[in-house]
């Protein structure tokens, strides 16, 4: 096998590494993140909803806890199974997973923690789970180079 270096006195650039581990999901974690508590402070502001259960209610009216924490974690996972899945089996996760969003959403209200307004539809929900979790693959996808 043979081994081809790069020459000091070479004006050609070396090919970027890739990032691998948990760098490789920093930057669709952080868009997770940014994009969940962004839709949040427009819902909540338009009375959508509410989080009558949440950290530091004094200073948020969203639930910290849930953007800054459990999202970039609960991407972090659902990126690592959609990279093992291929065609319409990673769309028919996201669609299952959408599903039970809306269906978590609903026990959430029950026990207190979610209030929606009177107008809203859990297929809100599933809607836009189904276009925020494909929007964060997609730039997963695009950052590291997979699409």
């Amino acid at each position: 096998m043979h081994t081809v270096k790069h020459l000091k006195g070479s004006s050609s650039q070396l090919l970027p590494k890739k990032p691998s581990g948990i760098k490789a999901y920093m930057p669709a974690m952080l868009l997770a993140s940014l994009l969940g508590t962004y839709l949040d402070l427009y819902f909540t502001g338009k009375g959508m909803y509410d989080f009558p259960m949440r950290p530091f209610s004094d200073i948020f009216t969203i639930n910290i806890l849930f953007t800054l924490a459990v999202l970039p974690i609960l991407m972090i996972s659902l990126l690592k199974i959609m990279e093992s899945l291929r065609g319409r089996f990673r769309w028919m996760f996201v669609l299952a997973i959408s599903i039970a969003m809306a269906a978590a959403e609903k026990m959430a209200e029950s026990i207190g923690i979610f209030v929606h307004a009177e107008n809203w539809h859990h297929l809100y929900t599933f809607i836009g789970y189904c276009l925020f979790i494909g929007l964060i693959a997609a730039f997963h996808g695009w950052m590291n180079g997979n699409r």
